[in-house]
């Protein structure tokens, strides 16, 4: 039997959270097209007869400017500590030189593959160019090219883990997907809405709190509140009439009740907590560690 921990690294936007739902054959993380969408490590957890990986999915490395973001370091630097194996994702169009510094400077001590990404709109050359520029660092045990999105070396890339994975017995249950509560999923896909919804740096400003998780005997009764820095803010989540947050409501309720599997009732609230973002006691409070 073979167990352990794999833990995804890279920049923002190489694909990470993709990775894993790819990985994972469902939605743990959110994905939207802006930088920093992640900010907690959600683990995925997959269970066959002769294994059991822990797959972690991490923020964009990136140098922090407030405290959220040093959390969200804090995040990558855990599941750094804990990794048996790291997974070190590049996106084949990102410039090679600034990954490699990001990778050099974790200072890994495991088995580590360098997976290069979106592949499937690139030529052969530039793939050939892109592995082999990787292959030749003293980190990288191995090299493997990917497309998440696509599934494309998804075999190649698991068969990569394996051979890494050292042998050991199960952590979880063989029938957990992940150690993290259905709230948190659902603060999650709410949060995913605003990005996909909103522009500009809104989506960076707000976080999701579940206050009320409540089974009924025909649906399930959420009341969250989405949480601002300026009362500017509110007004435009709420949009005119209330028109967006009607919006935000109707997209998130139904990826809910996919995730579910269960009619919802979904209530928000938008709430203003100035400079949350920089307040070690709300960020303790609103679950970033």
């Amino acid at each position: 039997m073979k167990a352990g921990f794999v833990s995804i690294f890279g920049r923002p936007n190489a694909g990470k959270s993709t990775l894993l739902n790819a990985i994972m054959g469902e939605k743990l993380a959110i994905v939207s097209p802006k930088v920093q969408t992640t900010r907690h490590r959600i683990k995925g957890i997959i269970t066959e007869n002769d294994y059991q990986i822990i797959f972690s999915d991490t923020p964009g490395i990136i140098e922090p400017k407030y405290k959220l973001q040093e959390k969200m370091m804090h995040a990558v630097k855990t599941a750094l500590e804990d990794a048996d194996v790291a997974l070190l994702l590049v996106d084949i169009n990102e410039n090679p030189e600034e990954a490699h510094q990001i990778f050099e400077a974790l200072d890994l001590h495991v088995p580590s593959v360098v997976v290069v990404n979106k592949v499937d709109n690139a030529d052969v050359n530039k793939k050939q160019l892109s592995t082999d520029f990787f292959r030749n660092k003293k980190y990288c045990t191995s090299c493997v090219p990917i497309s998440a999105l696509r599934g494309l070396g998804m075999d190649e890339l698991m068969h990569s883990i394996l051979k890494y994975l050292p042998e050991g017995e199960p952590f979880f249950d063989k029938d957990d997907i992940t150690d993290l509560p259905t709230r948190f999923f659902v603060a999650e896909l709410i949060r995913e809405k605003i990005f996909h919804l909103f522009k500009d740096e809104i989506p960076y400003h707000t976080t999701v709190i579940v206050n009320e998780y409540k089974q009924k005997s025909t649906l399930i009764k959420i009341v969250a509140d989405i949480i601002v820095q300026r009362e500017t803010q509110k007004g435009i989540l709420l949009g005119e009439g209330g028109r967006m947050i009607k919006q935000l409501g109707t997209d998130a309720r139904k990826d809910i009740e996919e995730f579910v599997g269960q009619k919802v009732f979904l209530e928000l609230f938008v709430k203003v907590r100035p400079k949350w973002r920089d307040n070690d006691f709300i960020l303790k409070e609103y679950g970033y560690f």
